[in-house]
């Protein structure tokens, strides 16, 4: 069931609770070449299919950005906000974590 919240207080009442999940979304790797065009983020571990089956993951990873920007179509199967517009106003409280491994 959708939530809706229709003030900042429902909103602020709601931190912590689950709302609950979305459907799966296939990110497919016409998805990935895609935003890899629109962006210029054509690096290998995107885009190169076969370096990448052989690279530290076994397939091509999305980027981080993608990842991200797949959020509202995702977050509205799950709830609302009653209100005339929204904005997004950064990336402040977005978190991405970079793992290193060692090349030796």
């Amino acid at each position: 069931m959708m939530k809706t919240f229709s003030t900042a207080q429902e909103l602020t009442d709601a931190i912590g609770v689950e709302l609950g999940h979305s459907d799966w979304l296939e990110v497919t790797q016409d998805r990935i070449q895609q935003f890899a065009d629109a962006t210029g983020d054509q690096q290998w571990i995107h885009v190169d299919v076969e370096r990448a089956a052989a690279g530290p993951f076994g397939a091509t990873i999305a980027h981080g950005y993608l990842t991200a920007s797949l959020i509202p179509v995702l977050v509205q199967q799950i709830y609302r906000i009653d209100a005339k517009m929204g904005v997004n106003y950064g990336l402040d409280s977005c978190g991405f974590r970079r793992r290193f491994r060692s090349a030796r």
